[in-house]
């Protein structure tokens, strides 16, 4: 690994950087003398961490590493529930000696820290035996409980800055490990067999003059034979089950002319080698496995790759909670224990366990890091009475939370579902390149045995070899690769930057979006609106009693301006029978008497004005006058999205001032206000008419019918669920900057599709005509096989690395 001269020693020190973490340098930093000179560190934890490095002789991690470790801050965390026996034996497993754990970090950030990892357990008394994966952020423990408790190790790798976490369930790791090791071994013997049955062979070739007595030949094909059996029957068995599969499925693909032709070679070289022929083609057999063994391990590791996001998700979820009893002690316990209703205490840096509400106490307000959840970058404050997430880190001051959401029903879980789900899909472009690659293999077998016919006519010793490096060239693994590899590649990236595609043909139909419509409340503001002004029509009435009828009415309402009404109100009077109206407003009893809120029409029988009003129908009784404010980043984000060739429109179910004045201060042109739910539905159907495709983007319950008829849509994460239900993609927070950097996503999938797609094509068109002409070996067509596979999984893996114009916050 070659280091990084900016993150160098010297360097740190002339910026103000910690020479262990490379953050910012508070005031007065803390200072020590290592390796002959005096560092920077941000706090005691890191100039610990460096100062055991040094006396662990492993400093040359400074050297190696190529990105800044993690901070490891002022207090480690309580381990001690790590030796707990039932955490054990739920979460670890025995080995000889011992016992296994696989962990999860989140600061494991490059090669070298997987260097530092190692070494610095095997040092720890009691450790059997341990491996840290700098690409899956995994790491794994075999420690002898009798010698040492769990913890110890732990704890030296929090002091070095990776805080361990929970890598979820302990069966699915161990099945993941098990299938990881078989095709590492089926690898293995397959390439063993390859380079010895290659060396065979390659004595077989050199006899030009037939000068090797026939004994000598014979034995050594017998010998090939023997080394190629185990590659054909084990290395290979992942084909021949898939070709046995599609069969029993009555349809041709892929594996079943993988294992045509592998047989085939196989075989034909045992038939030679009975009957002392002059040919054998065991070494085309051993390298066909072989290299379609690299390929597809390549391919499941691009997807290994794209799935991070829900190993991030998962390194979210804390491994145990610290729950506050009744008589006001607290203990650790499992994140299983925890109920609804408990108060669970967050100490700062440490994630939540559960969703919940904040209480007070504690400084009231609290900070937390809602990044991974909703792509935030800066902590969010959040108020006594405000929702919190499981899976966000507490910052700056401890936090105590009712919890209202466990296990697989928060907010964290139901992300990771969706990450899990998008990856699944299959969209209609990787259908159709399965079907492609169906029909070639079932055009490819006459083609072979026409070839065959021919050759057998004109050099009958050469019919069997050609028409063999015909089948292997023209095995259609890079044109079943093209789709699949660079939408695994994309699904990742796309979480990374804040949205999930729950609908299976979103990336695709979003690359070709001409038009994209916005509603307001919720999507381009800031979902905050204030109440500006209150005006009471009513002499029975006052503002205080006004304001807690709308409060009442507006409380179990999922539209954003309720907030304006319920914020501070937590004691609203009690509505029934209440019932949202799509596009008008709400109406419920309040106190024994009907009520309406909403549009001045529907609440009052009064001409509209854009105000919001309360009445009976007939009645006015108070006119609310309430303000919003647009995103941070919708000028932001509208721009790119003008930029990228898109129109922007904008349907709001508001009154045609608030509307006009959103529209004004974001330079759109095209705004509709008074907007129906079958109004916007219309806009769409009236784009879609003029053969535009059409994208929307919303959050709320009247957005459903809309974002259900748009040719792709996008709900944005804090709306109302039946809008998840109705939607493509999803975001993961508010931020508008990731809707231009999902369609430059897209928009490279698909250019990285086609030009997979082109490639595939292309060289099977190539390498057809070459290898029935005779210019291409079976062993050669194996290998251009293979590379053809490999580019196009290096090429789709390029989706990982893509700049979008506009970074999700």
């Amino acid at each position: 690994m070659i280091a990084d001269p900016a993150r160098s020693p010297a360097v740190m020190a002339a910026t103000g950087t910690c020479h262990h973490c490379g953050e910012a340098l508070p005031a007065q930093p803390h200072m020590a003398a290592l390796g002959g000179g005096t560092h920077a560190f941000c706090c005691h934890g890191c100039a610990a961490a460096a100062e055991w490095i040094a006396s662990a002789d492993l400093d040359g991690y400074y050297r190696l590493r190529s990105a800044n470790a993690a901070r490891v801050g002022e207090d480690l965390p309580d381990l001690a529930v790590w030796d707990r026996a039932d955490v054990q034996a739920e979460h670890s497993r025995p080995v000889d000696g011992g016992r296994e754990i696989t962990l999860l970090t989140d600061g494991m950030r490059c090669a070298a820290c997987a260097w530092l990892i190692d070494r610095a357990l095997a040092r720890e008394p009691g450790v059997i035996d341990c491996g840290a994966n700098a690409v899956t952020g995994r790491i794994r423990i075999a420690w002898d409980p009798a010698r040492t408790a769990l913890s110890a190790p732990l704890r030296r790798l929090a002091m070095l800055g990776y805080r361990p976490y929970l890598a979820g369930s302990e069966a699915a790791e161990r099945q993941r490990t098990r299938e990881r090791r078989r095709w590492l071994l089926r690898l293995g013997i397959a390439g063993l067999g390859m380079l010895q049955a290659m060396m065979l062979a390659e004595a077989l070739y050199l006899d030009f003059n037939s000068t090797m007595p026939v004994p000598t030949r014979d034995f050594f094909r017998w010998l090939t034979f023997l080394l190629c059996t185990p590659v054909v029957f084990y290395s290979g068995w992942p084909f021949l089950s898939g070709a046995m599969r599609e069969l029993r499925e009555r349809r041709l693909g892929m594996d079943v002319l993988i294992a045509s032709s592998t047989l085939l070679a196989y075989f034909a070289s045992l038939f030679e080698t009975l009957r002392g022929g002059p040919h054998v083609w065991y070494d085309a057999a051993v390298m066909f496995v072989f290299l379609l063994l690299a390929a597809r391990m390549l391919e499941q590791r691009a997807r290994a790759v794209a799935s991070a996001q829900v190993d991030a998700l998962a390194r979210a979820r804390p491994a145990f909670a610290t729950r506050e009893r009744a008589d006001g002690q607290r203990e650790a316990v499992p994140l299983a224990a925890l109920s609804v209703g408990d108060v669970a205490c967050v100490a700062a840096g440490e994630a939540v366990p559960a969703d919940g509400v904040l209480l007070g106490g504690d400084g009231d307000e609290a900070w937390f890091e809602e990044a991974l959840l909703t792509g935030e970058s800066e902590p969010v404050r959040k108020q006594p009475g405000e929702p919190v997430y499981a899976g966000t880190v507490c910052r700056e001051r401890p936090a105590r939370l009712r919890v209202t959401l466990t296990g697989t029903a928060t907010r964290l879980s139901q992300l990771a579902r969706l990450v899990e789900q998008a990856q699944a899909h299959r969209p209609a472009l990787a259908r159709l390149a399965d079907r492609i690659g169906s029909r070639f293999v079932l055009a490819l077998l006459p083609v072979a045995l026409v070839v065959f016919a021919g050759w057998w006519h004109y050099q009958p010793e050469r019919a069997l070899e050609v028409t063999l490096a015909l089948l292997v060239i023209s095995c259609p693994c890079a044109l079943s690769l093209s789709v699949p590899a660079a939408l695994a590649t994309a699904h990742g990236a796309l979480a990374r930057i804040g949205l999930l595609a729950v609908r299976a043909d979103a990336m695709d139909t979003l690359a070709r979006a001409t038009d994209i419509v916005f509603d307001k409340t919720g999507t381009l503001s800031d979902g905050r609106p204030v109440l500006a002004a209150t005006q009471v029509l009513d002499a029975s009435l006052d503002a205080a009693a006004a304001l807690d009828i709308a409060a009442a009415l507006e409380r179990d309402s999922g539209h954003p301006l309720a907030a304006a009404f319920t914020r501070g109100n937590a004691a609203a009077l009690p509505a029934t029978q209440v019932q949202a109206v799509p596009g008008r407003g709400v109406q419920g009893m309040v106190d024994g008497r009907h009520w309406r809120l909403g549009r001045a029409d529907f609440a009052a029988a009064q001409p509209d004005d854009g105000a919001l009003w309360l009445g009976d129908g007939q009645r006015a009784a108070a006119r609310f006058v309430l303000e919003e404010r647009a995103r941070d980043d919708a000028a932001q984000a509208l721009a790119a999205l003008r930029a990228q060739g898109l129109r922007v429109h904008l349907a709001s179910g508001d009154g045609e001032a608030a509307v006009r004045r959103m529209a004004a201060a974001l330079g759109l042109d095209d705004a509709h206000a008074r907007q129906s739910p079958e109004d916007k539905l219309a806009l769409v159907r009236r784009l879609q008419a003029e053969g535009r495709v059409v994208a929307m983007v919303g959050d709320g319950l009247n957005d459903a019918p809309v974002l259900a008829g748009a040719d792709v849509s996008i709900a944005m994460g804090e709306g109302a669920s039946l809008a998840h239900r109705a939607a493509d993609l999803v975001t993961t927070g508010g931020g508008l900057r990731r809707i231009p950097a999902a369609v430059t996503l897209a928009r490279a999938t698909q250019r990285i599709i086609r030009q997979n797609l082109a490639w595939a094509t292309g060289y099977n068109l190539l390498a057809l005509p070459l290898a029935a002409a005779g210019w291409v070996t079976p062993w050669l067509a194996a290998l251009g096989m293979a590379l053809s596979s490999l580019i196009v999984t290096l090429n789709a893996l390029r989706l990982a690395r893509l700049k979008t114009p506009t970074e999700a916050p």
